[in-house]
């Protein structure tokens, strides 16, 4: 038994559609990540699951239990928010016992549960300081620390590292991980940042407009999207796509020719990974021919931007590229284990 969204659907009152037939279900004990741009819907269901929103048709299920009606309080779900939302007048003690002090907690045990908690996350020596007092990283600990001291059944965060800078987001990262390692809760996280998708999650709903387009381990989201959409959205640099047609079993768009023979005549659109193209300096079979645009150097890695006839490509090279001079040109080729195909109408991965 787990959580579904049973054809969730979200409406608010000037007309915005924000969640669309939505259904996902997964198991408890999952750190499930709901991803997608923003608009997407991933905040108002993680929100309508916590029961903070009220959906407008469909039902909430949480362990074969039916909740869509039920009050927050009832829920047995505590929520991180974007900003934190801690009690700028209580001291960081205060703020994290508060949950237990509603529930009606005996005093020794809250103080207990509290000290296990903060001393996990490491901020059982800022007990005695204010909101104001603390950095970005010690606030947001001290949220989840408040939002977990009860063992609340499901904890959802709502981009909870968004505040954070870099070096903090990949720490944070690696602490929530820990934490559901430890606890073994389940945790929903919302963001629309991939790289923390791909790290945190058990499973990525990947959301658009309201709706799933594809529910999978980190490993298959990124290499075997569902959609070309989730193709351009998973991955940086993004996934270069061409759209082409396929004419006597071969792929053409431009300058590119490569062969296509699995695949039925017509309108296509041909995926791949920048790391997955490989560059030659001489033409070969099933290698089209581009000119240098820009090489950037990224440590320990070159982009490449390559231009041809209606393309646009990015290489990713495991190595310096300094030998690639501007203007200059390079054979391209797809090995065919990389290459990925959509439909070019629906954007539904074909092969």
């Amino acid at each position: 038994m787990g959580v579904r969204f049973n054809q969730v659907r979200k409406v608010f009152p000037d007309g915005t559609v924000a969640l669309d037939d939505f259904s996902l279900e997964f198991e408890t004990g999952e750190f499930v990540v709901l991803l997608g741009p923003s608009g997407s819907g991933k905040t108002t269901a993680c929100r309508i699951l916590a029961g903070l929103e009220e959906a407008t048709g469909g039902t909430v299920e949480v362990d074969g239990r039916d909740v869509t009606g039920l009050p927050p309080r009832k829920r047995r779900m505590s929520m991180v928010f974007q900003n934190y939302a801690l009690y700028a007048h209580k001291s960081v003690f205060d703020n994290i016992v508060y949950p237990l002090k509603v529930r009606g907690t005996p005093r020794a045990e809250r103080a207990r549960k509290v000290l296990e908690m903060a001393t996990m996350l490491r901020i059982d020596e800022l007990f005695k300081r204010r909101p104001r007092e603390l950095s970005g990283g010690q606030a947001q600990r001290v949220a989840v620390a408040r939002a977990l001291v009860w063992d609340p059944a499901i904890c959802l965060m709502d981009e909870p590292l968004s505040n954070l800078d870099a070096l903090l987001r990949l720490h944070t990262r690696t602490e929530f991980k820990r934490l559901h390692a430890e606890l073994g809760r389940t945790f929903i996280f919302v963001t629309h940042d991939q790289e923390e998708a791909l790290t945190l999650g058990t499973r990525i709903a990947v959301m658009s407009e309201g709706r799933l387009v594809q529910f999978d381990t980190p490993r298959l989201v990124y290499r075997r999207p569902a959609t070309r959409f989730v193709a351009e959205f998973i991955g940086r640099p993004a996934m270069n796509t061409q759209d082409g047609t396929i004419r006597n079993g071969r792929f053409g768009a431009g300058v590119i020719d490569i062969a296509a023979d699995r695949l039925p005549a017509g309108p296509v659109v041909l995926g791949v990974r920048p790391e997955h193209l490989v560059v030659h300096y001489s033409a070969g079979e099933d290698r089209t021919p581009l000119k240098v645009d820009v090489v950037e150097l990224v440590e320990p890695d070159t982009l490449v931007f390559l231009r041809g006839e209606g393309i646009s490509w990015v290489a990713r090279l495991m190595r310096d590229g300094g030998d690639l001079a501007r203007n200059t040109t390079v054979h391209v080729e797809i090995p065919p284990q990389h290459r990925h195909w959509f439909d070019a109408a629906t954007g539904a991965r074909i092969g």
